[in-house]
């Protein structure tokens, strides 16, 4: 499998540590407001890429931390805490706005068949690792105290820059809106580990440390959290392009401080989803969520469709019009499911191994969704039975998880409780010899045999049964003697 690792700028095979086992982390929320569409744009790929590892033979274990406490306003270490942020604006307490925006963020991820990672872990759990984690950057003279807060010194790198080549003259105050001076810091770049004094008193949670009463700093938290589970080392780093910098390259930065070592090999990142307006962002008040998806009448699971037909390395734009469009489609593809018939022959291993070869390639591609659709619609084409069709189908379905079988079912329940009304008081032979003539000449006009399948429709017409051609399938009127 073929990966864009953004830690080299370049596609390269993806070769886990040991081999079949695969440690991967994804960075998750801030949970101080829901998630809207964009953020879980990125869950969603997450979830493909862990999906699909293990659909090629490896055992996937992810961890996810949940951000209840450190995470700032501003890239820069100051402004105020997201946290604090939402319990002011609800009125209730930081630890009742983590509980309720968590249940929210895992409601959604339901919604949209996005899987729970093997390990979730909030980061008010861990102050211990944290605080020991700081020790040792301290002990090893990568991290210093200035100010009351503790921060880590990013002049003892060698490369502090991963993701961006940055320049000094970057960070510079007034060059980028995010970032402010604090006069605390050696150098510009510095960042904070533990926070003892800060721009605002009213920090909710704090906790004692050998540097005096205090709370973490956001990046921390991320590289203590994945080392808790999998250990000093990370196959795989997940999360949206945003991170990139200055977040993931913190982690990176303090995680191999820590250990002596290089700590994650391969780093994914998800693009933007933006509206015509730009980037989506909580900051710039309404925003998209699932539930607003839902009172307009669209299944989350159009999203996820939406989502997967474009690259995760690309920017996708959003709009009602394009989610209407991916509604149409994705409704056309179940109506195409449903009509596949289950008994329809034994499995063609030959035609299932060239079906699942074309989805594999395209997922083997740098993981693009987008031609992973494509082979999808490529099964319907398929010179082959309908069972071997649907086998594809299902066995794709446990990376792209649409919800494509459960729709179709669904559909044919519909189907079938409209025909009963409508057949109402019909003789059971009778219907039953009809529509035994519909799927034979179903199949007649399947197999281009027209000859035949218009020799079925007369022969009902001599009977006085008139088909109807009809984008739900064909129906039959029976005329009065």
């Amino acid at each position: 499998m073929l990966l864009y690792n953004s830690a080299t700028r370049k596609r390269e095979e993806f070769i886990p540590r040991e081999e079949g086992k695969v440690t991967m982390y994804t960075c998750g929320p801030t949970v101080y407001h829901f998630a809207h569409i964009g953020n879980l744009r990125t869950y969603t790929m997450e979830d493909v890429l862990e999906r699909y590892l293990g659909y090629i033979g490896n055992k996937v274990t992810r961890v996810m931390n949940i951000t209840d406490v450190g995470h700032l306003s501003s890239d820069g270490d100051t402004g105020e805490d997201k946290m604090l942020k939402g319990a002011k604006r609800e009125h209730k307490t930081v630890l009742e706005i983590a509980k309720f925006y968590t249940d929210a963020f895992f409601a959604d991820c339901d919604k949209l068949h996005i899987k729970r990672p093997e390990f979730i872990e909030p980061a008010t759990n861990c102050i211990p690792e944290f605080i020991a984690m700081i020790e040792t950057l301290l002990a090893k003279g990568y991290a210093y105290e200035a100010g009351g807060n503790i921060y880590f010194d990013t002049s003892k790198l060698e490369r502090y820059y991963i993701f961006n080549d940055f320049k000094e003259e970057d960070l510079e105050v007034g060059v980028r809106e995010s970032v402010e001076a604090d006069h605390n810091k050696k150098n510009k770049a510095d960042f904070v580990l533990w926070f003892t004094k800060s721009k605002f008193d009213d920090q909710e949670l704090k906790w004692e440390s050998p540097w005096g009463l205090g709370y973490p700093g956001w990046h921390i938290e991320c590289s203590c959290i994945a080392s808790k589970f999998v250990g000093e080392y990370l196959d795989i780093h997940c999360g949206g392009i945003d991170n990139a910098f200055p977040h993931h390259t913190n982690e990176i930065a303090q995680s191999e401080a820590t250990f002596g070592h290089e700590w994650c090999k391969y780093w994914f990142h998800v693009h933007h989803l933006n509206t015509n307006s730009g980037k989506m962002s909580k900051s710039k008040g309404e925003f998209l969520t699932v539930s607003l998806l839902e009172e307009k009448g669209y299944d989350p699971l159009v999203y996820r469709f939406f989502c997967m037909q474009s690259h995760y390395r690309k920017n996708l734009v959003f709009s009602w019009e394009n989610l209407d469009n991916a509604k149409i489609a994705y409704n056309k593809l179940v109506g195409r499911v449903a009509e596949l018939k289950a008994n329809d022959g034994e499995i063609d291993e030959a035609a299932f191994a060239e079906g699942k070869k074309r989805f594999t390639d395209a997922l083997d591609n740098d993981l693009n969704t987008s031609l992973a659709v494509t082979a999808l619609y490529d099964v319907f084409k398929l010179r082959t039975n309908d069972r071997t069709k649907l086998a594809l189908i299902e066995s794709f379905e446990t990376v792209l998880d649409l919800g494509l079988i459960a729709a179709a079912a669904r559909l044919n329940e519909e189907k079938a409780k409209q025909a009963a009304e409508e057949n109402a008081g019909v003789d059971p032979e009778l219907l039953a010899y009809i529509q035994e003539r519909i799927e034979a000449r179903k199949a007649a006009k399947k197999a281009k045999n027209f000859a035949e399948a218009d020799a079925i429709r007369d022969e009902l017409l001599a009977k006085g049964i008139t088909l109807l051609d009809t984008r739900e399938g064909t129906k039959f009127t029976i005329n009065e003697a």
